[in-house]
């Protein structure tokens, strides 16, 4: 086998990363860190969604990156789209900027994998990897003021405020809650405002996000 041939079989045997973005110079950079990994490869690129899911459908790569600059409902439905109909493809979500709330939204939509251009190559790198072994990936710079009361002031929690914290992160209204409970709406809110006081986390998107991280769904790394 010639040296041309033993190259071309060591890249076959890499994992295949697509990749949709507009601006050529993203591409490349993503490419050649892509090469120097000696894991993944860049196999194709697209600068649609509408490309990107005839990509992910024909092409099967292992892990297809979305930026999340063609606008939030159309990269939301079509992350959606993707994770259901092309199963074997990992979707990453990147952009410059990532706030709590969208992160958590393209997460619930299928998402494996939510990580910042601006991130340094080891921590793209690291994404990937390990979003290719199955695991669901987010950086912990992206939120650390969601992030960062520790586990243990949520044993200070009373059992119903658990209830409601539990349900919370399932996604439901106070309304919900109050229905599943038994208990009136205002008395939901009353619970809530002691997590919020007991745990330190701001808003409903951070203590959801915060249990993602204590049941170990996403895998935080810190930049």
């Amino acid at each position: 086998m010639s040296w041309t041939e033993q190259i071309e079989t060591k890249r076959q045997d890499r994992m295949a990363v697509a990749i949709c973005e507009t601006q050529p110079l993203m591409i490349e950079g993503l490419k050649s860190s892509l090469e120097a990994s000696g894991i993944f490869v860049l196999s194709d690129s697209a600068q649609s969604l509408e490309d990107a899911a005839r990509t992910a459908i024909l092409a099967s790569p292992r892990i297809l990156i979305v930026d999340k600059a063609f606008g939030a409902p159309p990269v939301l439905e079509w992350v959606a789209r993707v994770s259901e109909l092309c199963r074997n493809t990992a979707v990453v979500v990147w952009g410059t900027s990532m706030t709590e709330s969208e992160a958590l939204r393209y997460l619930k939509m299928g998402a494996k994998g939510i990580v910042k251009k601006t991130a340094d190559t080891g921590t793209i790198l690291a994404c990937l990897e390990n979003v290719a072994q199955g695991s669901t990936w987010m950086e912990d710079s992206l939120f650390r003021e969601t992030t960062s009361p520790e586990r243990k002031t949520r044993l200070d929690l009373t059992p119903r405020e658990q209830q409601v914290l539990e349900l919370v992160e399932q996604g439901l209204r106070n309304k919900d809650i109050a229905h599943e409970l038994g208990i009136r709406p205002g008395t939901v809110k009353i619970h809530l405002k002691h997590i919020f006081e007991k745990t330190g986390v701001r808003g409903r998107y951070g203590l959801a996000l915060s249990g993602l991280r204590d049941r170990g769904t996403p895998q935080l790394m810190t930049v």
